[in-house]
């Protein structure tokens, strides 16, 4: 199939790019302080960085990090997980609550999940309609192909909600860094227990918890938890499997074989608060469920993320009610 026409929105920020692609290769077509700096033909030769002292940037770190483990203690929502699930839940909560203090916990050292390459290291990332709704608030240009959109590499998408997201004031990720728990308090109904927040450590300790001396974790709070680790794995489905071990529902029900057609709507369809205090998203939802996998199509990533997002702030008053101890 011939690629269909690039909305226009989408040709004009093209149109942008090219024009100035084009003039970079006639000359320097950038402007403010960058286009004064290659004015200068001898800019490099008397080129130098200013001073620094290797304590400065010792200090600069560590207090930015520590301030914010501080502020963050206490948090309004946790989301677990930074994949295309999570961050995107993460883009719609603090774009409509920048009230709300929303900290996203990361095991590995890159967030983004899998959510960097298409199916089989492939770079085009395939979403079915409507996900290209959330495409277009995010600015990402795409080929609409009619049923679904192309985007020209994963990594767009992901490098785009991920840098809109860390440009939330409302929202701090903490990358290497894993759940090791769930804090949890005793249901007001006297049976289910309702989630109060998580347990969390670096992951490179979680790693070696057999093989070195137990060492004890950190907090944080929060009224609300939702949990986007995916689907089973060393890290994946974590929440889901600490409901089981904690006798909070009886089994997983198991990610079933591939099914884009049903895939994708079970996933977005049944995102939902769990267990109280816990909403949960994306494939870690499968292995509750026993919904099928999708496979190299992303749409219902997105769309979990925006529907976990819609659950939680119906829900959010009722936890942060419940959570004062």
């Amino acid at each position: 199939m011939a690629p269909s026409a690039i909305p226009e929105h989408h040709q004009q920020r093209e149109e942008v790019f090219i024009t100035k692609k084009t003039a970079a290769t006639d000359g320097p077509a950038v402007t403010g302080h960058l286009a004064d700096m290659l004015k200068n033909d001898n800019y490099w030769d008397t080129f130098s960085f200013a001073p620094i002292r290797e304590s400065i940037v010792s200090r600069a770190m560590t207090r930015r990090y520590f301030a914010d483990l501080d502020s963050y203690a206490e948090s309004d929502i946790v989301i677990v997980g930074a994949g295309s699930c999570g961050l995107s839940c993460a883009y719609t909560l603090g774009k409509l609550r920048p009230d709300l203090k929303i900290a996203i916990i990361e095991a590995g050292v890159a967030p983004g999940g899998g959510a960097w390459l298409g199916g089989q290291l492939f770079s085009a990332m395939v979403m079915r309609k409507p996900a290209d709704l959330f495409l277009s608030d995010l600015g990402v240009p795409f080929e609409d192909e009619g049923d679904y959109v192309v985007v020209k590499h994963a990594a767009l998408f992901t490098s785009t909600v991920l840098s809109k997201v860390l440009l939330l004031p409302n929202v701090k990720l903490f990358n290497a860094t894993a759940v090791e728990d769930l804090i949890t308090r005793k249901g007001d109904d006297g049976e289910k227990l309702r989630v109060a927040g998580v347990v969390t450590n670096w992951t490179l300790v979680s790693m070696h918890h057999d093989d070195q001396s137990c060492m004890d974790p950190n907090t944080i709070n929060a009224p609300l938890v939702i949990s986007t680790t995916g689907h089973d794995g060393p890290f994946g489905a974590f929440s889901v499997k600490r409901l089981v071990s904690m006798k909070q529902i009886e089994q997983l029900g198991g990610m079933r074989g591939l099914d884009m057609q049903s895939a994708e709507d079970a996933i977005v369809k049944n995102t939902r608060e769990i267990v109280p205090g816990l909403i949960v998203g994306g494939m870690e939802l499968s292995e509750v469920d026993g919904a099928n996998r999708m496979g190299p199509t992303f749409g219902a990533m997105a769309l979990s993320g925006v529907k976990a997002a819609e659950e939680a702030l119906k829900v959010f008053d009722l936890r942060k009610s419940q959570n004062d101890i």
